[in-house]
């Protein structure tokens, strides 16, 4: 099950578990759509993989199966994918 992260990792902006703004890879490493496009070129930069729209879950579900409150921030920024 997917873990909804609350943040943007580059920029820390809120993605709560209904936005339609956030972005995830396959390592649901979580990014908002203006970060993953404007400065990540939808590609994750922690695994290099692409960057798509995270599944909403449905809000009766988040009773039994609630979205993490583990919050992943880089203070640094986000560098795109294969940039040091």
């Amino acid at each position: 099950m997917l873990e909804l992260r609350p943040n943007c990792e580059c920029c820390n902006c809120e993605l709560p578990p209904d936005s339609p703004l956030a972005r995830i890879c396959s390592f649901e490493c979580t990014f908002c759509a203006s970060c993953s496009e404007q400065v990540l070129g939808g590609l994750c930069p922690n695994c290099g993989g692409e960057l798509l729209v995270r599944p909403r879950r449905p809000a009766g579900k988040l009773v039994n199966a609630p979205a993490s409150t583990t919050r992943v921030y880089k203070p640094d920024g986000c560098r795109p994918a294969g940039r040091v």
